[in-house]
């Protein structure tokens, strides 16, 4: 997912929590309105372009009316739609907590895999990337937890970090997610997917 967000400019930011709309000055709110503006170009137009989200072409299909209204009736149904998922990447970069996504994204594709190189080759990676103390993406887990996956790495299986990618989950779904349904950038989509479907 990382390399997919590419087109996001890196922050060098990582907060254990999104910053709240209200520690934002009203210029910075205008700057993060423009950005994930230009970022959200590829589903607001119904012209065929090509997919940030899995670098492949898609035609004239962008999120529907009943799409938009699906990624309100839960997180899980949001992240399962791939471009739900991307909306809610590009509203987390304009937070400055887009480790989350991308940590609950790693463990999703860790626990698919197999053969054991791959899974200490990639546990490793993970530690290195979010959980480990002042990594660049750390992600906000108590202490027992981080111990507990320090502790596995010697004997990685695809369960090594379920707890933490189920606590991840468990805030975005109560902080970050509410925001987003609530969000400019919801509400943009949502318009957008009226008003294709009103043109057909």
């Amino acid at each position: 997912m990382r390399e997919n967000l590419a087109f996001v400019s890196s922050q060098n930011m990582a907060f254990t929590d999104c910053m709240k709309p209200t520690e934002l000055s009203t210029d910075k709110k205008g700057i993060k309105r423009k950005n994930w503006r230009n970022k959200i170009g590829f589903l607001l137009k119904s012209n065929s372009s090509q997919s940030i989200v899995h670098g492949m072409k898609i035609r004239s299909y962008r999120p529907t009316a009943d799409d938009t209204h699906q990624w309100a009736q839960s997180l899980d149904k949001l992240l399962s739609h791939k471009y739900g998922k991307a909306a809610f990447c590009i509203f987390l970069k304009s937070e400055f907590c887009e480790e989350n996504i991308e940590f609950w994204t790693a463990c999703e594709d860790f626990r698919t895999l197999t053969s054991h190189k791959e899974l200490a080759s990639q546990a490793t990676s993970i530690y290195e990337q979010f959980i480990k103390n002042e990594s660049p993406k750390e992600i906000n887990l108590d202490f027992p937890t981080k111990n507990a996956i320090a502790q596995s790495l010697h004997e990685p299986t695809a369960d090594s970090f379920l707890a933490a990618q189920r606590k991840v989950y468990s805030l975005m779904e109560n902080n970050s997610y509410p925001r987003f349904i609530y969000s400019d950038l919801y509400k943009e989509l949502c318009a957008a997917a009226r008003g294709r479907g009103q043109a057909h």
